[in-house]
């Protein structure tokens, strides 16, 4: 099977890329460095002819940055995705998409399964349940995957606030589970190995790590790892991006454990790997054209 993996300058694309390496799958790299300027209108000079898996491995995963640029979330937490989808069904070819919590209105009282619908409150979640939506219709042979936070992202809002000297809000009443991207990057490999091995098993699955936290907790968490100087503090207080915040984000993953063996790793095992990560984080490939 050929994979074709799409990806960015984060460390997501990179593991991926790594795992199945080691693998006998045939593996090709992607690099759209800005999905806002890929030209959709050319899907057929970066995508081979020969490609029978599409790992779109483009985490976007950060709705302070969806919120501040709608325009070109838009078009990388859909019109890519949807365009890949588009592109694959009329050459039979399969599509992985990456989604979120960030679907959810965080209302539900107890945890989400894969088919609550989402009733997103801010704009990653709107375009991410969009393109859920499309690829349903697109694409019979699709894998969604929603995960829990990004780790790394409130690595770097503790590790910003340490370099400011700043005290570090995060509220308290928003719970969910982070994963690392490495993590991430061994559930989708053995998703995409059994893909291999010819399972039907298209559809929507979670995961993120084990241990459900709040924010405050995760960044007093953070705040005690070590390479993080001491001193930081860390208070349990609404920030300006909290209304872009679920109350709830938890996510239900017993449906990835019961179709693929998918077990959840403890987030906590993978703080120190994730940190260390963001220092060497890189990445390489070929690049898509710009319009």
């Amino acid at each position: 099977m050929h994979v074709l993996v799409v990806h960015d300058y984060g460390p997501l694309g990179k593991l991926v890329l790594e795992r199945l390496r080691e693998t006998p799958l045939q593996v090709s790299p992607l690099l759209v460095s800005d999905p806002a300027s890929a030209d959709l209108n050319a899907l057929e000079n970066w995508i081979p002819e020969d490609a029978d898996l599409i790992v779109n491995a483009l985490w976007l995963s950060d709705p302070e940055v969806a919120q501040n640029d709608p325009e070109d979330t838009h078009k990388a937490a859909f019109s890519l995705p949807v365009a890949m989808a588009e592109y694959a069904a009329e050459r039979g070819m399969a599509l992985l998409q990456l989604s979120s919590c960030y679907v959810f209105d965080g209302r539900k009282q107890s945890g989400y399964i894969t088919s609550n619908p989402g009733q997103p409150v801010n704009e990653l979640g709107n375009w991410q349940w969009e393109c859920e939506q499309a690829l349903r219709t697109l694409l019979p042979r699709h894998i969604i995957l929603r995960t829990g936070w990004s780790l790394s992202r409130f690595i770097r809002k503790v590790q910003a606030s340490t370099a400011a000297g700043e005290t570090l809000s995060l509220p308290g009443r928003c719970r969910g589970q982070p994963v690392a991207a490495r993590d991430l990057a061994r559930v989708m490999t053995a998703v995409i190995q059994q893909i291999d091995c010819g399972a039907e098993v298209w559809g929507t699955y979670q995961y993120a790590g084990a241990e459900e936290i709040n924010l405050y907790e995760l960044g007093l968490a953070i705040a005690g790892l070590p390479g993080i100087p001491e001193g930081i503090r860390v208070v349990d207080e609404v920030p300006d991006w909290g209304h872009l915040e679920p109350i709830n984000t938890t996510l239900i993953c017993t449906k990835i454990r019961n179709t693929f063996g998918i077990k959840q790793l403890p987030w906590r095992s993978g703080l120190v790997d994730e940190l260390e990560m963001l220092k060497t984080s890189s990445g390489r490939g070929v690049k898509a054209p710009a319009e």
